[in-house]
């Protein structure tokens, strides 16, 4: 199995997308819009993957946290809310908050589970600061650190019921950040002290089964490499001081913030200490390229995977995906 996770070029597999993922064997894959159309050609896609594969647990991950980022959507299915909306309502009624986030992920993950996707990039533990970048701020939990982690739980926690798992994003923190990694490198310059704030969140939930890189630079850590490419950070950031040891994965290799090719840009990822990279675009030279320069997935990640994955065994699905969105819409109707 190779420590990857690749995206798709369509609504169904090509031929020659089907004799590759076969013959290289990655590790999952993950879906996006032009993936997209019904239910029933999501559930015969994510089916095929699953049965290319040979194992029933592949993850099959997607981006659905609701607002602007959501890659399934109406009329087909319901529209959810961003982050911002539990940190509103927090302001007034704090456990009313958590239980909305909560409920409202255990819907999502409902949604998901019924067309076979198992892995949603949920939750963001970015702690805000007044200058973050709006690709941030505009989907984020708010800006006090315990609030984050505990409606951060709360999420992982509902989409553990909804037969799916969460993985938290994007360590050490993406806060500090002032421009769009889709676009740019950042470089925080805050102090080891300041970034305390940012680690806050990550180190309340070390726990989680799965986590994200940031491709950032932090300056008072390795002023060199960005987190996705620093043994430093990763290492001694992310599992030493945050105490992660869950499967770890890197933001789309393929952002602009990062130099290379993503051949290139996957090695350095694996080297630093990252499980998993991340390549979503479905393009194939891209796609063979990493998959001839990186080496089979290690034990011990393969290890983190299996445990990740083993949080949602034989657990079926549960609530009702109308009756949850109206509780939700409820609590949020205090805000």
């Amino acid at each position: 199995m190779k420590p990857v996770i690749y995206g798709l070029s369509g609504l169904s597999l090509t031929a020659d997308e089907r004799a590759f993922f076969r013959d290289a064997d990655p590790a999952g894959y993950i879906l996006f819009k032009r993936n997209v159309a019904t239910r029933p050609q999501l559930l015969a896609l994510t089916s095929e993957l699953r049965a290319l594969s040979g194992r029933d647990d592949v993850p099959i991950l997607i981006d659905q946290e609701g607002g602007r980022v959501a890659r399934m959507g109406p009329p087909e299915w319901p529209a959810f809310p961003a982050g911002p909306a539990f940190d509103a309502l927090y302001e007034t009624a704090p456990m009313s908050a958590i239980e909305a986030a909560r409920t409202n992920a255990q819907a999502i993950a409902l949604m998901l589970a019924e067309v076979g996707i198992n892995v949603d990039c949920l939750p963001l533990l970015d702690v805000c600061q007044p200058d973050t970048t709006p690709a941030i701020a505009t989907r984020a939990l708010g800006s006090e650190p315990m609030r984050v982690a505990a409606m951060g739980r709360a999420i992982i926690e509902g989409l553990r019921r909804g037969g799916v798992v969460g993985v938290m994003k994007h360590m050490p923190g993406h806060g500090r950040a002032i421009v769009d990694t889709h676009y740019h490198l950042p470089t925080v310059i805050a102090s080891d002290a300041a970034l305390e704030i940012d680690l806050e969140p990550f180190r309340a939930l070390s726990d989680a089964p799965m986590g994200m890189t940031s491709h950032i630079v932090f300056e008072a850590w390795d002023a060199a490499r960005p987190a996705t490419l620093s043994p430093i950070i990763v290492n001694d950031i992310i599992r030493g001081r945050i105490g992660f040891d869950g499967l770890l994965m890197t933001d789309d290799i393929d952002m602009k913030a990062l130099a290379g090719t993503p051949g290139e840009k996957a090695v350095g990822a694996l080297a630093a200490g990252c499980d998993i990279v991340l390549d979503c675009w479905g393009r194939m030279d891209e796609m063979t390229e990493i998959a001839n320069l990186i080496s089979d997935m290690p034990q011990i990640s393969r290890d983190r995977l299996d445990r990740a994955m083993a949080t949602i065994a034989g657990q079926a699905p549960e609530g009702d995906v109308a009756a949850l969105i109206a509780k939700r819409d409820a609590l949020l109707a205090v805000a």
